[in-house]
């Protein structure tokens, strides 16, 4: 049988613009291997301190629309405290106190109990940073 707590890293390619990402297959791709038909969350966490995990719909301009309010939100300007990297750089700091850097969901008979438009996205407003690393872990239940 599976261990009851299985975790891997896949490194994302984000470029060097704001982007939305969306894990859903990666993340099913990892549970088809981790979860073995069993019931147990998934915990994804993005080790960086300018990025975040959303819940959201995609392919429909929602991922758009999230860029175009976390930029009505955090603007890439000098108002930030925070000044290093390009223009704007701070806000990045700030957008995982909006967008978390994780997200854990329910998994039953080994796949993830998502809601019928939900995505698991990787949520990257750094143009710094063009790669980032995502930490999937499974924890299976009693």
């Amino acid at each position: 049988m599976p261990d009851a707590f299985t975790t891997r890293v896949l490194n994302v390619a984000t470029g060097s613009s704001e982007t939305v990402v969306d894990l859903t297959r990666d993340c099913e791709a990892f549970l088809r291997e981790a979860a073995a038909g069993r019931d147990g969350l998934l915990n994804v966490f993005v080790r960086h301190a300018t990025a975040g995990i959303a819940i959201i719909e995609t392919g429909a301009g929602s991922d758009d629309d999230l860029l175009a309010a976390l930029h009505s939100l955090l603007p890439a300007d000098d108002r930030w405290q925070h000044r290093h990297g390009s223009p704007g750089h701070g806000r990045d700091h700030v957008l995982p106190a909006i967008v978390p850097p994780h997200a854990t969901l329910p998994v039953l008979g080994g796949r993830l109990e998502l809601g019928t438009w939900q995505s698991v996205c990787l949520v990257d407003t750094n143009r710094d940073n063009p790669g980032r690393t995502v930490r999937f872990t499974f924890l299976a239940g009693s």
